[in-house]
């Protein structure tokens, strides 16, 4: 069975939950990853991947994970990706929670964290398309900053670094 497609799902219906069953803000609160965490809300450190700031931010960590996924779950196998995707994610939420002593009022969203554990674990595997993956993280990382967007550039940067490391490393492989 594949995974990938399952990911997407996931993350399609908890989409439609914060926006259209529940209010937003107070779900986006509760299961994305802010100073609640450090009060006990622990849950926070996984269910931030499958929460999504709007419907431009998803589409586009959708398009990359299938993209990706598919590719990662042909070369891994569905059980191996799984744990990449799942573990990477965790261990960059956790590395995230570091912004929070810079700016409390934070709460971070989205699946790109773990997304880009693909993304750097790829760049460790193919030396080709190295150069371009480490263009596009700093470019999905830098310029959305320069139109004065909110994103979590240092999620970007933890997950790539942890899919490198673990790349570096022949995990999961």
């Amino acid at each position: 069975m594949a995974v990938t497609p399952i990911l997407i799902a996931v993350n399609a219906v908890i989409y439609f939950l914060q926006y259209f069953v529940y209010d937003p803000f107070g779900f986006g609160m509760y299961f994305g990853l802010n100073k609640l965490f450090f009060a006990g809300a622990y849950w926070q450190i996984l269910t931030t991947m499958f929460l999504h700031g709007s419907l431009t931010h998803i589409i586009m960590n959708m398009a990359v994970l299938f993209q990706f996924g598919t590719i990662f779950e042909r070369y891994l196998g569905g059980v191996k990706f799984l744990l990449l995707y799942m573990i990477g994610g965790v261990l960059t939420s956790l590395l995230s929670l570091s912004y929070l002593f810079i700016n409390p009022t934070v709460n971070l969203v989205g699946a790109s964290g773990a997304i880009c554990v693909l993304l750097g674990f790829m760049a460790n595997l193919d030396r080709y398309s190295r150069k371009g993956l480490i263009i596009a993280l700093l470019l999905m990382s830098f310029a959305p900053l320069l139109l004065g967007m909110n994103i979590a550039w240092y999620a970007h940067l933890f997950g790539f670094g942890i899919g490198y490391l673990a790349g570096y490393m022949r995990i999961f492989r």
